[in-house]
């Protein structure tokens, strides 16, 4: 038997890779000059994301409205429109909600990890 004795890479954690290329999110035109209000597209992203981030920024109280769509299934963006309170600003809240989900996200991994470690696969309510 022929073991092929090159190290094969490591799989990378979805929580390590916050290396963001520049071009990922921008604001797009018409945000209100207090940034109140502003859309946001975010490129190579889909419903998966979307609908997640959605729920998150929309746990903010600072929050009036948030929503987001997929401009077309052939375009690989994903354009986010939060309106707030003027006590905080779209970009604030977008930041906010990206680190609220992502901390939601290591609580559930951390969770699941635990469960698995001691074999508990039975529903809590």
């Amino acid at each position: 038997m022929d073991v092929d004795a090159t190290p094969q890479e490591e799989p990378k954690n979805y929580i390590a890779l916050l290396e963001v290329p520049e071009d990922k999110l921008e604001i797009l035109p018409g945000a209100s000059q207090d940034l109140t209000s502003a859309t946001f597209c975010v490129k190579e992203e889909d419903h998966t994301l979307g609908n997640a981030l959605r729920w998150a920024i929309m746990q903010n109280s600072q929050v009036d409205f948030c929503g987001y769509s997929i401009p077309h299934p052939s375009e690989a963006k994903m354009n986010v429109r939060i309106q707030t309170t003027d006590k905080t600003d779209a970009v604030q809240t977008m930041d906010k909600g990206i680190d609220d989900l992502k901390s939601v996200s290591q609580f559930i991994k951390a969770r699941f990890q635990q469960r698995v470690a001691e074999n508990n696969y039975a529903r809590t309510n």
